[in-house]
């Protein structure tokens, strides 16, 4: 898991596992590549991937960029969990670093908020492939995201 001990946070939202669960089941990239919530806590969002060969690059590796899609959804969720309920929240800036090839029985993402202002929110986030009773981190983000206000079309 993500090193230290996180911070603890309070939802703007007191609906926000509710909020988190209903824009996640409208996400339609997650839907296509078969993720799913396992977890939602305020500033913390855990996704789940269980590994499949059609999302593979050519040395049968789970993709960077589904990895990648997996971790940014995981960090989003996790800032949005945190927002008011007027607010959406989009990705600004990430960094990713790819430790290890992706491959296992399935992949979970855990997105974690280390700071969160009323406009940007910092997260990190990594992927660990779970294999049997094994598990190996193979990916880290850094990421920022920021809320959306007077968008009514982009609020959840």
């Amino acid at each position: 898991m993500i090193a230290g001990t996180p911070p603890r946070f309070d939802p703007r939202d007191p609906a926000y596992d509710t909020r988190v669960r209903a824009s996640f089941a409208r996400q339609r990239a997650m839907q296509t590549i078969g993720a799913r919530i396992v977890r939602v806590d305020p500033g913390e969002v855990e996704l789940e991937l269980p590994f499949r060969d059609d999302l593979t690059q050519q040395h049968g590796f789970l993709h960077a960029g589904i990895v990648t899609a997996l971790v940014d959804s995981a960090c989003g969720y996790a800032a949005l969990s945190l927002m008011d309920r007027e607010a959406a929240v989009l990705s600004v800036e990430y960094k990713v670093n790819l430790l290890a090839p992706a491959v296992g029985d399935r992949m979970r993402a855990v997105g974690r908020v280390i700071k969160s202002g009323r406009t940007l929110v910092v997260c990190t986030g990594e992927v660990i492939a779970v294999a049997g009773d094994s598990e190996s981190v193979v990916t880290v983000m850094q990421a920022t995201m920021m809320a959306v206000r007077d968008r009514p079309e982009l609020v959840d």
